[in-house]
């Protein structure tokens, strides 16, 4: 069967021409869709090392806090929640109070919002180490409140190594100049509190039994959102319907001898 001519110029259309700008349209989308499915199962592979490694670490043996030669070369992937040891004494007088909310799926019996009380770990001979002693309500952030849990004398503290956190558009900019914090920020913390040379990190303290209850210690949240397989279902089945829909809009338009 001969091809049907163009009625604007008389030249013999040829079937099916003008399905190749939607084709390789669809071709681009599916590819892309590929393109971020698979990306998702990097990211599957590297999320679930990333949890079998943070429990390793949690679990393990609490190691000697490093030493401040090797403050330099500490990094997230091999230092981030190592359980680490470390004795000093608290310097209640400069505690730093960095806000937070406890949400229902955090563990414990408070919840809402509140404060981290970071306090300073002074050591003979060696620098301090901001120590995040745990939680206390709103209502309980003036020292005075919690007297008890102000612990005097020499301690160990035992708890995860954390490294600073990241500044992001969904938590307020540190204000030093009024004290008023709202990520871990180890380094102006320390500046703000008149600390030198202190560790470049945190140690997030143990659930450990305080007098009078507060602050709330051990509530480091070590729950990693891992839905990268989901996402990569969804992409994977996404670029599935699409070639389903293209192959049967390209089948309809070319039995249909649609405009060419």
């Amino acid at each position: 069967m001969s091809a049907a001519p163009d009625s604007a110029t008389g030249r013999a259309r040829r079937p099916g021409r003008g399905l190749v700008v939607p084709a390789l349209a669809a071709l681009v989308a599916f590819l892309i869709l590929i393109g971020l499915g698979t990306w998702q199962l990097e990211r599957l592979a590297w999320k679930e090392e990333l949890l079998a490694r943070v429990d390793a670490r949690v679990h393990a043996p609490p190691a000697p806090v490093p030493a401040p030669e090797l403050w330099p070369r500490l990094s997230r992937e091999a230092d981030e929640y190592r359980r680490v040891r470390v004795s000093g004494t608290f310097d209640h007088g400069r505690e730093t109070l960095v806000y937070t909310v406890r949400g229902e799926d955090t563990v414990g019996p408070v919840k809402g919002q509140g404060y981290l009380v970071v306090t300073p770990l002074l050591r003979p001979d060696w620098p301090p180490i901001l120590v995040n002693r745990g939680f206390v309500p709103s209502d309980r952030r003036d020292p005075a409140s919690r007297a008890a849990g102000q612990v005097a004398g020499e301690v160990e503290v035992v708890g995860l190594l954390r490294l600073p956190e990241e500044a992001s558009w969904f938590v307020p900019a540190n204000d030093p100049a009024h004290g008023s914090f709202f990520r871990m920020d180890p380094a102006g913390i320390s500046a703000a509190r008149g600390l030198t040379g202190a560790a470049p990190f945190v140690i997030d303290e143990e659930a450990n039994a305080v007098p009078g209850g507060l602050p709330l210690s051990g509530g480091t949240r070590l729950a990693f959102p891992n839905r990268h397989l989901e996402y990569a279902l969804t992409w994977y089945g996404l670029a599935a319907a699409l070639v389903g829909v293209t192959a049967a809009f390209l089948w309809t338009r070319r039995r249909s001898g649609g405009p060419g």
